[in-house]
């Protein structure tokens, strides 16, 4: 359902290292870069996480209470995905664990204060 999600950066160069990164063991990397913006993903036609630089070249805002949600195929990856994110350069926004009976998730912004997370959902 979703094709892309976009978020904003001041660092085009240190956005895109970070999010290849982190979605590096998802097999996901830099499909496309167009200066202002970069489509990050394991496909064209898989959902992909954008970074961009705004089109009014003003700094970017992380939303209050916009996130994204990015999923793991186990708990153990959640933890490994939102470590990797923490030794990379994010900030720590609540650490991989038990959020309710069915949900897993290590929340974490970052190095431009947009807040994801990783989860596990069973």
């Amino acid at each position: 359902m979703i094709g892309y999600a976009t978020i904003g950066t001041k660092d085009m160069q240190k956005a895109k290292a970070f999010w290849s990164g982190v979605l590096a063991s998802k097999g996901a990397s830099v499909l496309m870069d167009i200066g202002r913006i970069a489509f990050i993903g394991s496909g064209m036609d898989q959902p992909m996480l954008a970074v961009c630089v705004p089109y009014d070249e003003s700094d970017p805002n992380p939303g209050n209470g916009n996130m994204l949600a990015l999923p793991a195929e186990t708990r153990e990856e959640v933890d490994a995905l939102y470590a990797k994110a923490i030794e990379l350069g994010a900030t720590d926004e609540g650490e991989p664990g038990e959020r309710m009976p069915t949900f897993y998730g290590g929340y974490f912004r970052d190095p431009d204060g947009n807040k994801a997370c990783f989860y596990k959902m069973g």
